[in-house]
């Protein structure tokens, strides 16, 4: 793809995008997350009905009175974007959805004032983009991700998540975005969603989900180049069943800001 075609795509995504981002999140856009996270800002002393959770004990103890410390929610949010870019996405209907997607995520973001970051992964990490703010970030974010090629080919969710964690200290609305072709991950979700607002999306082909019943396949593993016969005279498999119910699964027919839409209204009734 030359430079001025690449261009004309981000242009296309970025017009699609903020479209839909205004589809997807006008009038709501901070009620979809799990709070923003609050932030210390005093200390003042302790008035009947006041949350003893939040008596600050070592203050009291040297003051020999009770205080309670004083907390203001943050003004802006932390939004990253984590996304798989090993071999299994690189498909163009997956990787156009991703594209999508992540141009409508990063440009909502910056619509409410909000920083927006990207963490580019394989079994390694790829490239860290830092969170800022402004349409230059999200145009910034389309262009890496569109022209990026990665030195590695298969998929470790497990060791991104624990360098997000490492590097991002502040809590942060986390968008991990896969077709989550790996094991071993779901321990350290599980750690990061206690400190940050995790929300893992499945990127998949509705023609790869089932394997029917009665036929034998030849399939080529596209992170390893290993080459696996299946066969299957029982009953149709259906190769999504062992992923977490608390994944949101996008395939690429979707209307995929009709089923985020529709994630995050159930998101904000819980």
């Amino acid at each position: 793809m030359s430079r001025t075609e690449l261009l004309k795509k981000i242009k296309k995504i970025e017009i699609a995008s903020s479209i839909l981002a205004n589809e997807l999140f006008t009038g709501n856009y901070r009620s979809y997350f799990k709070g923003n996270g609050m932030e210390f800002s005093d200390i003042r002393r302790y008035s009947p009905g006041d949350d003893v959770k939040k008596i600050d004990w070592r203050v009291s103890a040297r003051q020999r009175k009770i205080y309670v410390k004083e907390f203001t929610e943050e003004r802006e949010l932390s939004i990253y974007l984590m996304i798989d870019i090993s071999n299994s996405n690189n498909f163009f209907a997956k990787k156009d959805l991703i594209s999508q997607l992540a141009g409508s995520l990063a440009f909502s973001a910056i619509k409410n004032g909000d920083k927006v970051g990207a963490i580019f992964f394989t079994d390694r990490i790829e490239k860290v983009i830092p969170a800022k703010k402004g349409r230059n970030q999200s145009l910034i974010i389309l262009d890496d991700l569109l022209t990026y090629q990665p030195s590695g080919k298969k998929t470790d969710i497990k060791s991104a998540l624990e360098f997000f964690n490492k590097i991002v200290k502040r809590r942060a609305i986390l968008f991990l975005i896969s077709d989550f072709i790996d094991k071993d991950y779901e321990k350290t979700m599980a750690i990061i969603k206690q400190k940050h607002d995790l929300i893992p999306i499945r990127i998949a082909d509705k023609k790869y989900d089932t394997l029917p019943e009665g036929a034998i396949f030849n399939m080529v593993d596209s992170e390893s180049g290993e080459s696996i016969i299946i066969e299957n005279f029982k009953k149709n498999i259906d190769i999504s069943q062992n992923i977490s119910k608390t994944i949101l699964t996008l395939y690429t027919d979707d209307n995929y800001v009709t089923v985020l839409s529709n994630f995050f209204k159930r998101r904000r009734r819980r």
